[in-house]
């Protein structure tokens, strides 16, 4: 049982003396591959293009939280998304600071202080205000619970429904009510058939008016366009956005110019590279005794 280690120098320096203390097998790139038969695991941000190499493949761990960009995997072979806790977090992060500045208004006041304009402006409440969150999984639930903290009043949707502490939830078929509540939008959704292009002008116009939006899920799930007609029409007052499509984003695109809106190049969280290797010898161990493997993805729901 060999992990076969597809990644950059920096992370393998952080992963190969993890692996061998562990006195688990670890083959660094292709070309150290002696006999493919030992391959049993593979990690990798996107897999080689002919995996029938290695015949006793049982799992591909992929090196981030997200799958989307993975194509699906042959018969029998598993997929595994990285889980680690710095990244739930970073997102947080990352998502409390673009609620909160688009909540205190710091496009206007930018804007300002590049014209050298010292004026103040009505400071809004926390409470009073609602942040709707879509994909309530680990970060959504962790951002929902900060935020809910801070004294917002927070409302998610999600597919299953699922209770998230401090928050209300909406089901599927509750997203016309979830939107008509939510202030300041945030969207960490995977990437799936069903969510690709959701952040369109239709669902824009069912929000309240002057509502705002964060964007930290999947760049092919925001309209670009339709995003800049609903700040031009009022629909929208501001977003953030950390995720965009294409990526990177062109440097002569539109939204690098406009005040209404931050863009911030896909840095929400990265993985920790020890927190990786720990999540990889989780599901290699889980995967030798035939058990429920962390962080496994369901390839027919994307996620």
């Amino acid at each position: 049982m060999a992990l076969l280690f597809l990644s950059t120098p920096e992370r393998e320096a952080v992963w190969r003396p993890i692996f061998e203390a562990a006195g688990e097998r670890f083959i660094a790139g292709e070309d150290a591959v002696t006999d493919p038969d030992e391959v049993t695991h593979l990690m990798c941000w996107l897999p080689p293009q002919d995996l029938l190499r290695y015949p006793n493949l049982k799992v591909v761990i992929g090196a981030g939280a997200g799958v989307d960009h993975m194509p699906r995997m042959p018969e029998g072979v598993a997929l595994v998304r990285t889980l680690a806790p710095g990244i739930d977090e970073m997102v947080r992060d990352w998502v409390v600071m673009a609620t909160l500045m688009l909540h205190r208004d710091m496009p206007t006041y930018v804007q300002q202080a590049r014209a050298g304009q010292w004026k103040g402006h009505a400071v809004p409440r926390a409470r009073g205000t609602c942040v709707g969150i879509m994909g309530a999984g680990r970060i959504g639930a962790l951002a929902a619970r900060t935020l809910s903290d801070m004294q917002f009043d927070v409302v998610c949707w999600s597919r299953s429904g699922r209770a998230v502490a401090g928050a209300k939830v909406f089901a599927e078929n509750g997203l016309d009510d979830f939107l008509a509540q939510a202030d300041i939008l945030v969207c960490l959704l995977p990437l799936t058939d069903e969510t690709r292009g959701i952040l369109d002008a239709a669902l824009f116009a069912k929000l309240p008016r002057g509502a705002s939006l964060v964007h930290a899920g999947r760049g092919a799930q925001l309209d670009m366009d339709a995003l800049r007609q609903a700040l031009d029409d009022g629909v929208l007052s501001s977003a953030m956005v950390d995720v965009t499509d294409p990526e990177p984003l062109p440097e002569d695109h539109w939204a690098w110019n406009d005040h209404r809106v931050f863009v911030t190049p896909h840095i929400a969280a990265n993985t920790d590279h020890e927190e990786g290797a720990r999540h990889a010898l989780a599901v290699i161990r889980a995967s030798r005794e035939n058990a429920e493997l962390p962080g496994k993805v369901d390839q027919d729901r994307g996620y």
